[in-house]
């Protein structure tokens, strides 16, 4: 299923940082996540890190064959248990989210420099901004390495709104870099992790060839089916509000006529 919305940021975001607040354009890749026991992943009994002969992967290196999203930068796992939108900000450019149950993950993909690593920076980055809000945050060891585990305020800025957990992750990869922000359950781990997880470590990453500056995101884009989609569906609504603007006049009565002559 493909739409394209535009809506207000809400209070289930993470944080500012995480979503800004601005209109957006979302792209969903899925219908409905099938919650039954038979979409549920397998327990994994052994949970190796990524980068060190797993994923996530570079478009360049050999990656597991598995049903992907194309969505340019980053090519996203798709399965019958997860839904997959794109979502394009005004302000603060694009990133995908992967939602299971209650539980969200947010993936950015940004360039680096040539055997650089940003996520030990980008942390400690995050990390001060996540006090300057009145949040709390401390480091653990996971499935990607070093995590950021945190509480922020519901409303960014506002403590007095309470409290949510979340999970950011990082993965430096060959002049790329990946963040992921989980939210909801899934921040705390479990089963929801356990599929989200799954998702972030089977991404493909395409950097490309043409030069960006480290730090900035990777172009994100919707896939060709979809522009179709989104095409027709918008012929199908200038279609129909047409069709209300004839008011009372029958389209197919004949009007006044006249002839031009030469």
């Amino acid at each position: 299923m493909f739409r394209r919305r535009r809506e207000r940021q809400d209070n289930d975001d993470a944080a500012e940082w995480a979503e800004p607040e601005a209109a957006r354009d979302d792209w969903d890749a899925s219908s409905e996540p099938d919650r039954s026991e038979e979409a549920a992943p397998a327990a994994h009994a052994v949970r190796q890190p990524v980068r060190d002969g797993g994923g996530p992967w570079d478009a360049a290196e050999p990656f597991p064959d598995r049903e992907r999203v194309d969505l340019g930068s980053l090519r996203v796992p798709v399965g019958p248990g997860h839904e997959i939108q794109l979502v394009m900000a005004e302000q603060h450019g694009a990133w995908v989210t992967a939602r299971y149950g209650e539980s969200e993950l947010q993936v950015q993909a940004f360039a680096a420099a040539r055997n650089d690593a940003l996520w030990d920076d980008v942390r400690a980055e995050i990390a001060t901004e996540i006090e300057t809000a009145g949040g709390r945050s401390s480091e653990s060891d996971g499935l990607f390495g070093v995590a950021l585990d945190a509480e922020v305020p519901a409303e960014p800025g506002a403590p007095e709104s309470g409290m949510r957990a979340v999970r950011f992750v990082g993965v430096d990869g060959p002049r790329w870099f990946l963040r992921g922000l989980f939210s909801g359950p899934a921040a705390a781990g479990g089963g929801d992790a356990d599929v989200l997880e799954d998702v972030f470590r089977d991404i493909v990453v395409s950097r490309g060839d043409h030069p960006v500056p480290p730090r900035d995101l990777l172009e994100l884009r919707l896939p060709p089916e979809a522009v179709q989609a989104i095409a027709e569906q918008q012929a199908q609504q200038e279609a129909q509000e047409q069709g209300r603007d004839w008011g009372d006049i029958d389209p197919f009565e004949r009007g006044p006529e006249f002839t031009e002559t030469r």
